[in-house]
């Protein structure tokens, strides 16, 4: 009898861990394209210790048979480049479709990373699109300084690309973020919006006194006349905010999040923006 209800006991904590799914694990993805699910305990220099998924032993596995950790929190750690396509020496090119791929099926645009334009909006109204293409290249500049291994497209090549498949601002939302990354030909797309709202308006005022000395030396008399006015300044106070989204090819949301800008003057985004920058899986210090 104890020994049937130990099993139950234990089929009850497995259907636990299955439920749980793998939102709830780190996953290691090494270079030969397998996956561990389980809990990273410690990231070293040349290795990573590593328990499974309902285990308790500890294994360690080397930092230069990884490729990347995808982290129960949405965090993504790359180690190592994806190995290239492989190339049949006879042709001289990339052979069939399968051989166009890494020997890992890993696809060819891993660890490539597309900035699409963001929104841009001020006073419930859309901006040019120079603005919008403005926070994009703001958006490149920051995390190519930050990328570690992955490629970051530049602004101008994204957009071209964009075009030449008739993806435009007014149609963007009728494609799945699946299809923006085949389109562009990367894992990842950042995709941005920044509002700006009208805040309250701060007046202020501060007055001056002026006294004129009419005296008459010669008769020991004179008149006094003292004249008073004001001055008065206004500042209008604006509302910055910025909203980040990452995706993958896979059509998964990685992060999403908004901030709101510390400073509160027109176009003060920036600090809002690069808060977010770092938090997204994508920067590498």
């Amino acid at each position: 009898m104890k020994a049937l209800f130990s099993m139950l006991i234990a089929g009850l904590f497995s259907l636990q861990l299955i439920a749980q799914g793998n939102g709830k694990w780190d996953i290691i993805l090494k270079l030969n394209g397998e996956e561990l699910a389980g809990k990273v305990t410690e990231v070293g220099d040349d290795e990573i210790k590593f328990t499974y998924a309902g285990e308790t032993v500890v294994y360690k596995f080397k930092k230069a048979d990884i490729l990347k950790v995808t982290y129960s929190s949405g965090r993504i750690e790359v180690f190592n480049k994806a190995p290239e396509p492989s190339v049949n020496p006879a042709s001289g090119s990339n052979g069939s479709a399968s051989e166009s791929k890494s020997p890992f099926s890993l696809e060819e645009h891993h660890n490539k990373v597309a900035i699409l334009p963001f929104s841009y909006i001020k006073d419930d109204q859309t901006a040019s699109d120079e603005l919008g293409v403005k926070v994009q290249n703001e958006c490149f500049a920051f995390l190519n300084k930050h990328a570690g291994v992955l490629t970051i497209l530049d602004p101008r090549t994204t957009n071209a690309k964009l075009i030449k498949a008739g993806v435009t601002k007014e149609n963007v939302k009728g494609y799945t973020m699946e299809e923006i990354c085949n389109i562009l030909g990367v894992e990842f797309v950042v995709e941005g919006m920044v509002v700006i709202d009208r805040g309250q308006q701060s007046s202020s005022s501060y007055g001056n006194m002026k006294t004129t000395d009419n005296y008459n030396s010669k008769n020991n008399s004179g008149t006094y006349r003292t004249t008073g006015g004001s001055t008065t300044t206004s500042t209008q106070y604006y509302i910055n905010n910025v909203t980040i989204g990452v995706y993958n090819d896979k059509g998964s949301t990685l992060f999403s999040q908004e901030r709101k800008s510390m400073l509160n003057l027109q176009g003060e985004y920036k600090s809002a923006l690069d808060y977010l920058l770092k938090r997204t899986p994508l920067y590498s210090k």
